[in-house]
């Protein structure tokens, strides 16, 4: 079985970081399988802020590149997970 290695990316202030967070992702769009978006509710004392998770797949030292550039962003977290055989 290959690895599998999934992101979260905690996006802080959205209305901020969201267009440098979209342009990481679109550089690195190949790199990427699944993509899922989760709205954290206002209500929960965390406005402004967004979850994404990332399936990513193909050539490590991409992955790699990509976490480190989304690292590297203001107002964003990335935490990583990985399951292998």
């Amino acid at each position: 079985m290959p690895l599998i290695r999934v992101l979260g990316v905690l996006v802080k202030l959205r209305s901020e970081a969201a267009i440098e967070v979209q342009d990481v992702l679109t550089k690195y769009g190949c790199s990427v399988r699944t993509r899922l978006g989760l709205n954290i509710p206002e209500d929960s004392g965390a406005e402004e802020q967004g979850l994404i998770i990332l399936d990513l797949y193909g050539d490590p030292d991409e992955s790699l590149r990509l976490e480190n550039e989304l690292r590297s962003l203001n107002n964003v977290k990335v935490q990583r997970m990985e399951f292998d055989d």
